[in-house]
């Protein structure tokens, strides 16, 4: 007798990411209640499962969610306010600014709103935040049905967040302590930056993360800029000075990494540190470039994320994976460094690994959260088509993303979301924009 499931997808191509360089053709991926139970060939599938819900995706290749590992969701509503110009500038005289005049808890709720139709549209279903008002952030990504690690964000200085380091760590133990039980939210500690944080702070912080157990994500070594600074205040670079405050050990996710040293490269390797590299947006800013063959050599995880909207200025992570394979191949001198099987993992479960949930998403595995997204790979543009995976990586855009499921329920149908207002998201970035850009 046929067993009883939520839904079966019948794809062309199925990509699970897990195990490495693997496609199955014409098979199918079984789901029921959120979860992954089983994936076989479509004939097998039609005789065992009898789906409440069975697509058919014939054109299609059904692969793991994308996960944007490293972004600041509601700064999409500062899309092209100010480019063209170095972090330093951009960050002190444009962006900052900015943030002192609008951030407040509407301005986030509906930034992040945003952003997250943008990124459900690009085949994203889980990022990975770091913003004020973690709460809003939160909030809208379970409304929205999307899966989200909210960053707990710590700067020195005050905000309409918070006042100081007490009481940004305060509310954001309130946020985790809140959210800690919501399948959709993983919380993530989010120092901003090493010249933005003092020492004090940071060592709670790292205290604070391991007795919590989640991960600390923050921007490290973004710019020469940086090293800078950090060499003329503390006399050391900054991974340098977080290794002796104890912060260098596998919670660490390091955000650009665009200034190492080889010694550094082995150093963060030892302690199992994680990187996420921003491609796009270290491009516009020209900040540098990140090794990404070479920690990969060293047995780093690396991961990919989109940065802001403010900086790159969208949150395409197909084209993350492509700019980064590239990009690497570029910066190696070697057109195999950075492979498309294996730019595809940086964005699926490379970052997955990075954030602590690799057993929950990443990979299309029986007992794996069932976040998946399908490509019509039948476009005038990708055709012929030899390698399903090489042709997501250089060739597809995200407008070829169709539906997008997150813990089984869909997000996006036939490119239509179902839990975001289209409308009123347009209508309320017109308001924004129109604030915004007024001179009262």
């Amino acid at each position: 007798m046929a067993i009883n499931i939520d839904t079966l997808l019948n794809a062309r191509w199925v990509i699970p990411v897990e195990p490495d360089n693997v496609v199955y053709e014409h098979w199918s991926v079984a789901v029921n209640n959120g979860r992954i139970v089983d994936l076989l060939p479509g004939d097998e599938a039609a005789i065992k499962f009898s789906a409440y819900d069975e697509i058919d995706l014939d054109n299609h290749v059904l692969l793991p969610g994308l996960i944007n590992g490293h972004t600041h969701a509601a700064m999409t509503l500062f899309r092209g306010l100010a480019d063209d110009l170095p972090l330093s500038d951009w960050l002190n005289h444009h962006i900052w600014p900015a943030e002192q005049r609008w951030v407040s808890p509407e301005f986030v709720a509906d930034g992040t709103r945003l952003a997250m139709a943008e990124m459900i549209r690009g085949g994203i279903t889980c990022f990975n935040d770091m913003y004020f008002f973690p709460d809003q952030t939160a909030a809208a990504a379970i409304e929205a049905g999307m899966r989200a690690a909210i960053g707990l964000i710590l700067i020195d200085f005050p905000t309409a967040w918070a006042k100081d380091a007490d009481d940004y760590l305060r509310k954001g133990v309130v946020v985790h302590d809140k959210y800690r039980h919501q399948a959709l939210i993983h919380t993530v500690f989010a120092p901003h930056a090493p010249y933005t944080v003092s020492d004090g702070p940071l060592q709670r912080v790292n205290t604070l993360a391991e007795e919590l157990n989640i991960p600390i994500h923050m921007h490290v070594h973004e710019t020469w800029d940086e090293i800078e600074r950090s060499l003329e205040q503390h006399g050391k670079r900054p991974l340098q000075r977080l290794l002796d405050l104890g912060l260098i050990n596998e919670r660490l996710i390091a955000v650009h990494m665009t200034q190492l040293e080889a010694d550094e490269i082995d150093l963060i390797a030892r302690f199992g540190v994680s990187v996420l590299h921003c491609p796009e947006s270290n491009l516009k800013l020209a900040s540098g470039f990140c090794p990404v063959h070479d920690l990969q050599l060293a047995g780093v995880n690396v991961g990919l994320g989109t940065d802001g909207a403010a900086s790159n200025n969208d949150l395409d992570m197909l084209g993350e994976v492509r700019t980064a394979a590239l990009l690497a191949k570029g910066i190696a001198g070697d057109s195999s460094a950075l492979p498309a099987h294996t730019a595809l993992r940086m964005a699926t479960l490379n970052n997955a690994r990075a954030l602590g949930i690799a057993d929950r998403i990443g990979s299309l595995t029986v007992g794996k959260e069932a976040d998946m997204i399908a490509i019509d790979l039948c476009h005038l543009e990708t055709q012929p088509l030899y390698h399903p995976v090489s042709q997501i990586v250089y060739t597809c855009n995200r407008n070829q993303v169709t539906d997008v499921w997150v813990a089984g329920k869909q997000l996006m149908k036939a490119r239509a979301l179902t839990t975001l207002d289209e409308e009123l998201l347009l209508a309320k970035a017109n308001l924004w924009q129109e604030k915004i850009s007024s001179k009262d």
